[in-house]
């Protein structure tokens, strides 16, 4: 199934149900029309980072089920699978062959060894100074071969996720053979992740190397474009770099608009948030959550310094049960140009900004992605955040099918299905679109192709909100 523009759930394979069997189940009961994509974060077996380091992508987890569920998912719904280009698990066969032969070992170029990558076989602490790092020292651990040599590996992340060297014949093979892999299990878009830490090169930062992430990008939209299998770069930064890639063609992320609705709702303001939706790209895809933490790099020069400050500090008093300190290191976060919380919460669970904030969110230019917890106006999980001590488990709460059946009787949720229904339904959102600032706190967002034609009419101050659009078989202006 190729890709729609309607709106995309993101989901574990085990936070809605059990697995994958419950999680089809639910999505036939009750999600049809909701949504038209699933994006499916990864379900490949993995030692660490909930999928995010993985073993192999041959195999789907058997905890979550096999390739004939996800197949059975895909057959409704187009669907979103990730790719990890930076790193592969350190428990991988790849890596472990590695340990075991060292230089005989057929993979021992897939890695990045210190000893080849530096003149001189180290950094100079100038050079480890540029790096953009996740890590207060060097990316680096240090492997001990089965030969009882030791030897500096790259290693962007966690100890479990090995960094992947992608300029060698093996590196861009392995690429290559897991990608179409991917392709033939039923995959519509690929999310490339982590993807700008991919190229290194000494004497730089490490981090989106122009022009080598160009090359790195077209190589894999080659591998992609024949099978009609659209290609998703994630990175968090500075906007312009979204910017930059929406220049040559690729979609993009809306990483930026989550904190800027935050600021437009707390202080009633619609000055930045139209300056941005009239700039922003139009081949991208919307969020306000995910499985990672609200991003405050994104909007760097979007807000203002004090801008920033003051919607952090206001997320922090309105926000229900959110602190400063999940989002630090005392929670094992490695990311602190995030925010660990759920977007209802961080709205202070308050039903009708929440709805706005969706309505807005479904009226930018894009495709919107909704997160499961998103999905179900989810509340931060201080009990699970608690019990792990990781920062981002405040929006992970794995929800049972009878959590999910009650969570859908609820006033908010049920109004949400019916605007996320209209989104995609509705025709005009194929066609162009248009904002108007309404005094300094309101605005308009229209959408029109040919005689349809919607307009959200809302206040940031009031959180009051109004959907109109024509129906042209009755010839009517209705009101959602």
């Amino acid at each position: 199934m190729t890709l729609k523009n309607e709106i995309v759930l993101i989901t574990y394979p085990d936070s809605m149900g059990r697995n994958l069997k419950e999680l089809k189940d639910i999505l036939l009961n009750h999600c049809q029309g909701v949504v038209g994509g699933v994006h499916l974060l990864p379900f490949f077996p993995s030692s660490a980072d909930r999928g995010f380091a993985p073993l192999t992508y041959e195999e789907v987890d058997p905890a979550f089920g096999s390739w004939d569920d996800l197949q059975a998912i895909g057959t409704h719904f187009y669907l979103v699978y990730d790719f990890m280009i930076n790193h592969i698990s350190r428990q991988s066969t790849y890596f472990q062959d590695f340990k075991r032969k060292k230089d005989q070992s057929e993979f021992a170029d897939l890695f990045i060894r210190y000893k080849d990558f530096w003149p001189g076989g180290e950094p100079s602490e100038e050079e480890v100074e540029l790096i953009y790092k996740r890590k207060p020292k060097a990316p680096y651990t240090t492997v001990r071969f089965a030969d009882g040599t030791e030897e500096k590996i790259w290693c962007t992340f966690t100890d479990e996720q090995i960094d992947l060297n992608v300029n060698t014949k093996v590196g861009k093979g392995f690429i290559r053979d897991a990608l179409r892999f991917l392709v033939e299990k039923g995959a519509s878009v690929i999310r490339l992740d982590a993807f700008a830490y991919a190229t290194k090169k000494a004497g730089t930062n490490c981090f989106f190397v122009e022009p080598e992430v160009w090359d790195l990008l077209a190589e894999v939209d080659s591998i992609l474009k024949p099978h009609g299998v659209e290609l998703l770069p994630e990175i968090h930064e500075h906007y312009s770099i979204q910017l930059k890639l929406a220049e040559k063609g690729y979609w993009v992320y809306d990483f930026a608009l989550p904190m800027l609705l935050l600021h437009a709702l707390y202080c009633g303001t619609n000055k930045r948030l139209v300056n941005w939706l009239k700039i922003c790209p139009r081949k991208q895809f919307t969020t306000l959550d995910t499985h990672d933490g609200i991003g405050v790099v994104d909007v760097r020069d979007l807000l203002s310094e004090e801008e920033i400050e003051r919607t952090k500090d206001y997320l922090y008093a309105k926000g229900a049960n959110v602190k400063r300190i999940y989002s630090t290191t005392a929670y094992n976060n490695l990311d602190i140009y995030q925010i660990n919380c759920t977007y209802y919460s961080a709205l202070g669970n308050d039903d009708q900004a929440y709805l706005l904030a969706r309505a807005i969110q479904f009226f930018t230019p894009g495709i919107p992605q909704v997160y499961y917890v998103g999905l179900l106006a989810g509340e931060n999980d201080i009990e699970l955040l608690e019990k792990t001590k990781v920062g981002r488990d405040i929006n992970r709460h794995n929800y049972t099918k009878e959590e999910i059946e009650a969570n859908l009787a609820r006033p908010v949720v049920k109004k949400l299905f019916a605007l996320m229904r209209f989104r995609n339904a509705y025709p005009a959102f194929q066609g162009d679109f248009h904002c108007e600032p309404i005094g300094d706190d309101a605005l308009a967002l229209t959408w029109q192709k040919g005689e349809y034609k919607t307009t959200l009419r809302a206040n940031l101050k009031t959180h009051e909100y109004r959907i109109d659009y024509f129906d042209p078989q009755t010839g009517r202006d209705c009101t959602l």
